[in-house]
């Protein structure tokens, strides 16, 4: 990793097949250890589920409500300050339970690559 202050463009946000809003804040090939990127799901919006072949990822709940669903674990609801830790190739999904925007932090190690991410269906 070099040094360096990345400063992000919010019009570089994108809709994904996931159903969520992404904008890449930290995702680069000179830094593989981690990733970085703020996640937006509209209200009444749940992600599909997925699950990441050999990367953990962390949502950091900054904004909103949610429903976090991982694994088997029952649905937990979520706000700002939860940190939901979701290990390598476990199912995920997460679900905005609000009228307003659901906007989390989504940290992956590995860095996150399209390689890694498994659509499991909605």
């Amino acid at each position: 990793m070099n040094l360096e202050i990345r400063s992000p463009d919010p019009a570089a946000e994108s809709f994904t097949a996931e159903n969520c809003h992404i904008l890449e804040l930290a995702n680069i090939p000179g830094d593989p250890d981690c990733s970085i990127a703020r996640a937006r799901v509209e209200p009444g919006a749940t992600t599909r589920w997925h699950r990441l072949a050999g990367t953990a990822e962390r949502y950091v709940i900054l904004e909103g409500r949610g429903r976090a669903e991982i694994g088997d674990l029952p649905p937990r609801e979520v706000g700002p300050g939860d940190v939901v830790l979701i290990p390598p190739g476990v199912r995920q999904r997460i679900a905005n339970a609000a009228e307003t925007d659901l906007v989390f932090l989504a940290i992956c190690t590995p860095r996150f690559t399209p390689a890694a991410y498994e659509d499991l269906g909605s």
